[in-house]
């Protein structure tokens, strides 16, 4: 049997539709203010879905942390170490370093860049992981694409394994408008480039990189039309297009503007649904995220399939 070992963060990407960009720490409480709910259970059932092998055991966390989604297939499983009702990374890191002295071949890990660095604290380079996204910030090289991409990796029979970046991100200068990023360590993945994302990337500031952007911010505002709503996503290009029209623009929020006028400020997932139902015509401007191509769901967690909804009707 091939041994695996399944932990999930259960609060892992709560901060994310209620614009807090973040659950690290006391967030989590504030998060659960805004009306934020888990969002990790999703994603570990649609994976565990769509794995087909016969031959897996798995070893996994307790309770919210594991047990209470795997026991609703039919996998063969262990659940290893205890937990409180209140759970921490000091319970992450400890049940995955025991998970790696039983000798599981695979760690299956469910959280955002915070989880990622716990388990490298864990075990660093003693054991390969696939990470299923599921946090707010995924800006490290380690998580697959999607679910889908997670289970076909698991599913995979590949033996050979690259190193991928873990990156820290500072919350606090995350939510202040700054992206303060640092190389935390590597983790080891199975060797299927095609279904890990990029790591995050700084935006280019050359001269070229600078024109691009500001002929693109002359061609979206020659084609804004009256009594639109526009939501300006995170970034850069958005940063530039907003000062074209010369409102205030923050730089890793969500911002709507209306007839030249900014009439939402780093808005929430309500934020947006509110002005989208206000102002009746609505249109989104996104660009991808530097390094990795993702539209939504990697740094705009505001911009919900709720909000894509009610865009699109």
């Amino acid at each position: 049997m091939r041994k695996l070992g399944l932990i999930v963060n259960p609060i892992g990407g709560m901060g994310g539709s209620v614009g807090l960009k973040g659950t690290d720490g006391e967030t989590y409480r504030r998060a659960l203010e805004l009306g934020a709910t888990p969002v990790t259970p999703q994603r570990i059932e649609d994976t565990l879905s769509l794995i087909n092998r016969k031959d897996i055991y798995f070893l996994v966390a307790p309770g919210k942390m594991g047990e209470n989604y795997i026991r609703q297939f039919n996998f063969k499983y262990e659940v290893v170490g205890t937990i409180e009702e209140e759970t921490s990374a000091e319970d992450t890191k400890r049940i995955v370093q025991k998970m790696a002295t039983e000798g599981i071949d695979l760690l299956i890990f469910v959280g955002g860049d915070g989880t990622a660095r716990d388990v490298y604290d864990a075990i660093g380079l003693k054991t390969p992981v696939v990470a299923i996204p599921s946090g707010v910030k995924m800006f490290s090289a380690v998580f697959a694409l999607s679910t889908r991409a997670a289970a076909e990796i698991i599913n995979s029979t590949v033996d050979q394994y690259i190193e991928k970046e873990v990156l820290d991100i500072d919350e606090d200068a995350f939510r202040d408008n700054r992206l303060a990023a640092r190389l935390y360590g590597y983790l080891k993945v199975p060797k299927i480039k095609a279904l890990f994302q990029g790591g995050k990337k700084a935006s280019s500031v050359s001269r070229s990189a600078e024109d691009n952007k500001q002929g693109i911010a002359d061609y979206v505002v020659e084609n804004m039309e009256k009594d639109n709503l526009y939501i300006l996503g995170p970034g850069t290009t958005l940063k530039t297009i907003a000062d074209k029209i010369e409102v205030e623009k923050t730089l890793l929020g969500v911002d709507a503007v209306y007839n030249g006028e900014l009439v939402g400020k780093d808005l929430n997932e309500n934020g947006l649904i509110e002005r989208i139902k206000k102002y009746k015509n609505s249109k989104i401007i996104v660009t991808p995220i530097g390094g990795n191509g993702f539209i939504f769901g990697r740094g705009s967690k505001q911009i919900t399939p709720e909000v894509l909804k009610l865009v699109g009707e």
